[in-house]
């Protein structure tokens, strides 16, 4: 008996020791150095406000600062990896995206990390739905006008989108696939070229992001015919959804902010806590507004969950229209 006690106290001790460390972690959390959060684009675009203002807001909550470090190029496929990579103690945080997050795992034939194995959600910051923008020239004026026309006119309606693979090419796809038109795509480095070229009257159609698309509807340069998002803008509610013409479309952008794997289960609920709680901040909800974003605030689970639907859901599409990155 007096041996099986030692074992079970040596059992006991090695499994507390085992735990000693991330307790420990937890427990001095953010006091030792700043906290980088990681932006996988370029300065000046959503995710990068959005990082900012949560950064600054965290710095005051966490009496740490949080530093935004802006890592752009491959599709966010550097700083997507930097941060797998990264020690997973709190101080590196990533504000993930439709695109590094949820769509390169379906376009590219190999990535150096795993979009789910090395990352742990924190929360589903926002979502951003995208503007389905024609010429005001053409005789299109709603969804129903569009897929009228592209049938009409065979092999004469082109769609633009930010790159092969981006976010508006795959759901330009899915508008075609579920409207039953092939519109040609087109694919640009980045938003702000199809857009000249949508005005300019070189393709017809355009899906950028409401932050990219809706500066040049209100300046009339180009028309809104539909927002991909479930619901329609608070500040657009005349524009009728693309899902209320072919039901089941949703093709929205997103961001939230993530963790490498394996940091501490209290540092990710902290994060969660103060960051859903900053969501809510009006100074925070009226500039995320003004970019046309819809606040979302969500569990870890939650958001994990979000990730892998929306990898399923965008791997279908790429399956199905052959869309392959090397």
């Amino acid at each position: 008996m007096k041996f099986s006690a030692q074992l079970v106290g040596l059992a006991l001790a090695v499994v507390g020791a085992l735990g000693a460390p991330q307790r420990s972690l937890a427990q001095e959390w953010p006091a030792r150095q700043a906290i980088r959060f990681v932006v996988v684009y370029p300065p000046g675009g959503a995710s990068d406000v959005t990082a900012r203002l949560l950064a600054a807001k965290l710095t005051d909550t966490l009496g740490q600062s949080v530093v935004v470090e802006n890592r752009p190029g491959a599709n966010g496929i550097i700083a997507t990896d930097f941060v797998a990579k990264s020690a997973p103690d709190g101080y590196t945080l990533l504000m993930a995206n439709l695109g590094p997050n949820a769509l390169n795992p379906v376009v590219y034939k190999k990535l150096p990390y795993d979009a789910l194995k090395d990352f742990a959600g924190v929360t589903l910051t926002t979502i951003v739905p995208q503007v389905v923008l024609v010429n005001p020239s053409l005789p299109i004026k709603s969804i129903p006008d569009l897929i009228a026309y592209a049938k009409a006119n065979p092999g004469k309606v082109s769609f633009g989108s930010a790159g092969q693979g981006a976010s508006n090419h795959l759901s330009g796809e899915l508008l075609n696939a579920l409207a039953g038109i092939r519109m040609q795509h087109i694919p640009y480095k980045g938003d702000a070229p199809s857009l000249a070229d949508l005005i300019s009257g070189q393709i017809q159609v355009a899906l950028p992001t409401t932050v990219a698309g809706l500066p040049f509807v209100n300046s009339g340069k180009l028309r809104a015919i539909g927002v991909t998002g479930a619901k329609r803008l608070d500040n657009m509610p005349d524009l009728p959804t693309v899902a209320e013409t072919l039901r089941g479309f949703e093709a929205v952008s997103w961001g939230g902010v993530m963790v490498p794997a394996g940091t501490p289960k209290p540092v990710v609920a902290r994060l969660n806590a103060d960051i859903n709680r900053i969501l809510k901040m009006p100074d925070v909800a009226d500039k995320l507004k003004a970019l046309g974003a819809v606040i979302v605030g969500s569990s870890p689970e939650e958001f994990d969950t979000y990730v892998k639907d929306e990898i399923a859901k965008w791997g279908k599409v790429a399956r199905e229209n052959n869309i392959a990155l090397d």
